[in-house]
C-alpha cells in the first residue's frame, strides 16, 4: 500500500512497558527494577523521556506500575506539571491502560460504583494531561478444564456490555473515550469475542483497541478484525506474533510470562503489516501508531526498528 500524496504522517507512540526490562536499568531482575522505579519516580521518568526523544517517538501510553498515573503524579506533582514537562521535550500522553489487576473486579456486580469511580479518576487525569483515551480489557478466562467451567456466553458478554456502557458514559463526561484491548487469554481475545462484544455495545460510548499480536495468538486474523470494526478503532497496538498459542496456558499470575515466547519484534512474525497498516489508515485512530514492545533491553533500537517496519508497511 502506498498512501496518497498529502496524507499526514502519524505520530509514533509506545507503551511504557517498553521500558520495563531490568537490563535497560542495569539491574538483575524485574523485581529489582520495579522496587527501584517505585522508590525513584523522578529519575525513572527522566530516563524514559530522554529515551523517547532519542528514539524519535513522541507519544506514550501509561500503564500499570511503575509507569502509571500515580507514579507520574509522584514525580511531577500534578497532571498539568507532567503535561508541561512532556511538552517541553516534544512529548505527550496518548492514552492510559487500565489493567484489570489494578481495578475493581468487573465480574462482581457490587463493584460497579468503585469501577466507575476508578475510571473517572483516571479520565480526569487524562483530561488534565491533554489525552482523551482510556484503554482497558475484559476479565481473564479461567484455565481450560477448571471446574466449575466458566463460559464466555451471551449472558456474560451482556453483563460486560452493561458495565462498559456505564463506564463509557462516565468517562465521556471528561471528554475521554473508553476503548477495549484484545488481550490473550482474556474474555475479549478470539475474533468471536470481539464481534460479540462490539455488537452488544453502543459505538458512541465503547471503542476498540485491537492488538495485532494478541488477536493472532488466538488464531485470529488481525487485519480482518480491523476491517470489520474500522470505525470503532480509537487506537491500536502494533505488535507481532510468532504463531498462535498452541497449548492451554494456566491462567494465573504467570500467564503473561507464559505468553512471551509467542511474541516477537515487529516484522519478524506472522502479522500482515501491509494489510494492518491499510486497515488502520481508515480508522479514527489513524493518527497514532503505537508500537508495543514488552520490556525491551534496548528501547531505542527496538523502537527505531518498529518505526521502520510501520513506515514500510504504510508505503512511506
Amino acid at each position: 500500500m502506498t498512501l496518497p500524496e498529502g496524507t499526514a504522517e502519524p505520530r509514533f507512540a509506545t507503551d511504557i512497558i517498553t521500558f520495563y526490562h531490568p537490563e535497560f536499568w542495569g539491574l538483575d531482575s524485574a523485581d529489582a527494577f520495579r522496587d527501584w522505579a517505585v522508590k525513584n519516580p523522578e529519575p525513572f521518568w527522566e530516563r524514559v523521556m530522554d529515551t523517547l526523544v532519542d528514539a524519535d517517538v513522541t507519544g506514550i501510553e501509561l500503564t500499570f506500575a511503575p509507569g502509571d498515573i500515580d507514579s507520574a503524579l509522584r514525580a511531577f506533582g500534578s497532571a498539568p506539571a507532567f503535561r508541561r514537562d512532556l511538552a517541553a521535550m516534544g512529548l505527550s500522553v496518548v492514552s492510559a491502560f487500565m489493567a484489570a489487576s489494578e481495578c475493581p473486579d468487573w465480574r462482581r456486580a457490587e463493584n460497579l460504583p468503585a469501577i466507575v469511580a476508578d475510571a473517572e479518576r483516571r479520565a480526569a487525569f487524562l483530561a488534565d494531561v491533554g489525552a482523551d483515551l482510556l484503554v482497558t480489557g475484559l476479565p481473564m478466562r479461567t484455565t481450560f478444564g477448571t471446574r466449575p467451567p466458566f463460559f464466555v456466553d451471551a449472558a456474560y458478554m451482556t453483563r460486560m456490555a452493561d458495565i462498559a456502557h456505564v463506564v463509557g458514559e462516565a468517562v465521556a463526561q471528561h471528554g475521554v473515550k473508553l476503548a477495549f484491548h484484545t488481550e490473550s487469554n482474556s474474555t475479549l481475545w478470539y475474533e468471536r469475542d470481539i464481534d460479540l462484544f462490539m455488537a452488544l455495545t453502543d459505538p458512541r460510548y465503547v471503542w476498540l483497541c485491537p492488538d495485532s499480536c494478541h488477536i493472532a495468538l488466538g488464531g485470529g486474523d488481525p487485519v480482518a478484525v480491523a476491517r470489520r470494526h474500522s470505525q470503532r478503532i480509537a487506537l491500536a497496538h502494533w505488535k507481532d506474533a510468532v504463531k498462535p498459542i498452541d497449548t492451554e496456558l494456566t491462567v494465573d499470575g504467570t500467564v503473561f510470562a507464559q505468553q512471551q515466547p509467542y511474541m516477537t519484534q515487529l516484522g519478524t512474525g506472522i502479522v500482515d503489516w501491509r494489510g494492518w497498516a491499510d486497515a488502520m489508515s481508515l480508522t479514527p485512530g489513524a493518527g497514532v501508531v503505537l508500537i508495543e514492545l514488552d520490556e525491551a533491553a534496548d528501547p531505542v533500537a527496538a523502537l527505531r526498528a518498529g518505526r521502520a517496519v510501520a513506515k514500510q508497511a504504510r508505503g512511506r
